[in-house]
């Protein structure tokens, strides 16, 4: 009898460890799924280091940049990716934070936004550049390509490109200091960070074209912008035809 108590009290405590550690294995893998869940929930891409030298020299893509509107339906890599963004916004003086762009003021009032659809190593879906960080955002995951160009005039290159950039500018960071004027010099700013990219294109054999034909508030509505973020251009990009 005394016996019978003692092999059930051992079975008791056998099943008790056993339980115990089931409940642990339990917890870490539940830890570990809430750990990637985490990570994937904040959807920031650390981009590749940008290239500061090429084989294209900037008088060769000045005089060979085109206004391009068919693509190859090849995709882009991430690391055309990387190089386009920094072009546009880059940091390319990390002590002082300046980037690729001439900013009045160092106001750097524009943000590059993408709307990817066809990108090796890029989950299809909406974007944004974080420039200190040289990564992306994931805002939206999808392919919202047809949305865009439904935004803007129905443009078919827009629809067909394998990735768009939207530049967007709040006056007010250049505004607060330049008063009116500085409206002013916000449009230049995106005119320079948008030539940026078109030269960037043609050093890496893609092609681009500049839209200004869109629907203010459609793109804030497919961006999600606040009211004082305005769309000033969308860009898409793709390789060349052969």
């Amino acid at each position: 009898m005394e016996g019978n108590i003692l092999i059930r009290k051992r079975v008791t405590i056998r099943d008790m460890i056993i339980s115990v550690n089931h409940m642990i294995i339990t917890l870490l893998m539940l830890f570990s799924f809430v750990s990637l869940v985490a990570k994937d929930t904040s959807g920031e891409i650390a981009l590749p280091k940008p290239a500061i030298k090429g084989g294209v020299s900037v008088e060769e893509a000045i005089s060979q940049r085109r206004s391009v509107r068919v693509y190859a339906k090849e995709p882009l890599s991430l690391g055309e990716v990387s190089q386009l963004v920094w072009a546009a916004q880059g940091i390319t003086e990390p002590t002082k934070g300046k980037r690729s762009a001439p900013s009045a003021g160092a106001k750097y009032p524009l943000t590059v936004y993408l709307v990817a659809g066809n990108v090796t190593g890029l989950t299809s879906g909406v974007y944004q550049y974080l420039p200190e960080k040289h990564s992306l955002q994931r805002l939206e995951s999808g392919d919202f390509r047809k949305e865009l160009m439904l935004r803007t005039s129905s443009q078919s290159w827009v629809g067909a490109a394998p990735l768009s950039l939207i530049i967007t500018a709040i006056y007010e960071k250049t505004t607060d200091k330049y008063t009116e004027r500085g409206k002013r010099y916000v449009h230049f700013e995106v005119g320079h960070a948008a030539e940026n990219v078109l030269l960037q294109c043609e050093a890496l054999g893609l092609g681009s074209v500049t839209v200004g034909a869109f629907s203010d508030e459609g793109i804030q509505k497919l961006l999600k912008l606040p009211k004082n973020e305005i769309p000033m251009y969308v860009l898409p990009i793709g390789k060349k035809l052969k």
